[in-house]
């Protein structure tokens, strides 16, 4: 099997409601009230920021679009952009889930909407070429998921077939594009909760 990861909430932490909590305290006391500020400023990863994690935009365009759009003081929304890659803290559990299905010979693959100077942070810091044999982020093809053109365009970069490829997101909107694509999709809560379901497959012991 051909196993295809989305990163963030799988591999790499992102919960923007606490994440803004935590890098906007003046604005966002808890988690709780975050959730409807993070959907003003992340716009469901439309809009604005879509535009960023397609590579249309780069990141001064979208912080001075965002503090245009909001109202919100330009230097704080880009605290937020600045901040985004110490939020993306590697998922321990999820690299074990990596490893054990490596160990168990399935060729492994990652599909993530993330704008190129945050893809650039990733490979920076982290032995991706490691633990994929190859792999596409929205912000260097242009397009992003639940768009059909970057499966289709996944596909040609793994050269595998799509009924071959599992992908694993936590969006379900993306999940519902993979099927619609041809592959086969599950949707991403945490590593713990992936396994039973990966074991029901028969793609882990």
């Amino acid at each position: 099997m051909n196993v295809v990861f989305d990163f963030g909430a799988v591999l790499f932490r992102w919960h923007p409601a606490s994440f803004l909590a935590r890098v906007w305290p003046q604005r966002v006391a808890d988690a709780e009230s975050g959730r409807a500020v993070a959907t003003e400023f992340f716009q469901n990863y439309s809009g604005d920021w879509g535009a960023f994690d397609q590579g249309l935009i780069d990141a001064a365009t979208v912080i001075e679009r965002v503090a245009t759009r909001t109202g919100w003081p330009r230097a704080e929304v880009e605290q937020v952009v600045r901040a985004v890659p110490d939020e993306l803290q590697l998922l321990p559990d999820t690299v074990e889930l990596i490893k054990d299905l490596k160990q168990a010979g399935h060729r492994l693959f990652y599909l993530s909407n993330m704008p190129e100077p945050y893809a650039d942070h990733l490979e920076r810091h982290y032995p991706l070429h490691e633990w994929f044999e190859s792999g596409l982020f929205s912000g260097r093809v242009k397009q992003s998921k639940p768009g059909a053109e970057i499966y289709r365009l996944a596909i040609e970069r793994f050269g595998v077939p799509p009924a071959s490829c599992l992908f694993l997101d936590d969006h379900p909107a993306n999940i519902e594009a993979a099927r619609a694509a041809g592959w086969q999709a599950l949707q991403f809560s945490d590593a713990a909760a992936m396994r039973p379901q990966l074991q029901a497959l028969g793609l882990l012991l």
